[in-house]
């Protein structure tokens, strides 16, 4: 994922509605939202690496990865951080108790923000400074940089939502268009991450569209007390090329709808 943004009302009938755009190479093998076979998993998977962006697993558990965009090129021979997501959705572990042993370790990986949900508990690690953060109720977000840094991205996503579930819009409906604006940012709003300034103006917009490189998926995913909705659109060089609406409830999986 490169832009996540949430809403966080513990104790409600939605505790959990997530919203978020996976950003990547066209190029790179993309499998779309599916029932990962032998496993609780329900993601989309990276074909190449094997792992995934963002993914719900038994439990009500969910959780998903930004990388961290740095001057810094990333190093070829790291593990690949999809797999952190794989590895917190069968892990046994609590949200603390993961993110405080994968601390420990996070160095080995291209730096990441890693956001988990233990079915009770919503917390962050930032791997660059090794920070957990316990989220607070309320609307957050993470996009390349640290949880809740202000990119104008980040601003217009987070407080879309916030509007959209204060007027009670929150629908898929009123989710998608919000998820899919390709308006950049000014340019003196815009951060200075070390990439060329029409690279920064493009991948300011909340949905990315560069000839080799843009949004991929556009995912909706409701936390309830019985049942986990995941819904994704996904996105080629040439536009749009599906979508899938899946269900997890307590007792079964089971799919919903798929174009």
């Amino acid at each position: 994922m490169c832009l996540i943004a949430w809403n966080w009302q513990p104790g409600s009938a939605t505790p959990l509605l997530l919203i978020g755009n996976r950003d990547e190479f066209y190029a790179r093998p993309t499998e779309p939202l599916h029932f990962w076979p032998d496993t609780a998993i329900l993601a989309g998977r990276d074909a190449q690496a094997g792992g995934t962006w963002l993914g719900v697993g038994q439990g009500k558990r969910l959780a998903g990865i930004t990388n961290y965009r740095s001057t810094e090129p990333p190093r070829l021979n790291a593990p690949s951080r999809g797999q952190l997501v794989t590895d917190f959705l069968q892990s046994s572990l609590d949200a603390e108790g993961y993110l405080q042993t994968l601390r420990t370790k996070a160095s080995a990986y291209n730096a990441f923000n890693l956001l988990v949900f233990d079915g009770h508990t919503l917390m962050g690690l930032e791997s660059r400074s090794g920070r957990i953060l316990p989220m607070q109720p309320g609307a957050g977000a993470v996009s390349n940089a640290d949880f809740h840094t202000p990119w104008p991205k980040l601003r217009q996503l987070k407080e879309g939502l916030t509007n959209l579930v204060t007027r009670g819009e929150a629908d898929d409906a009123y989710l998608w268009p919000l998820l899919q604006s390709r308006a950049p940012a000014p340019d003196a709003e815009l951060p200075a991450t070390g990439v060329p300034l029409e690279l920064e103006r493009a991948l300011s917009a909340v949905f990315v569209a560069t000839p080799g490189y843009g949004t991929r998926a556009c995912s909706v995913v409701r936390v309830k007390a019985n049942e986990i909705r995941f819904s994704e659109q996904r996105f080629g060089a040439s536009g749009p090329m599906g979508h899938n609406s899946l269900l997890v409830t307590a007792k079964k999986e089971k799919t919903k709808r798929s174009t």
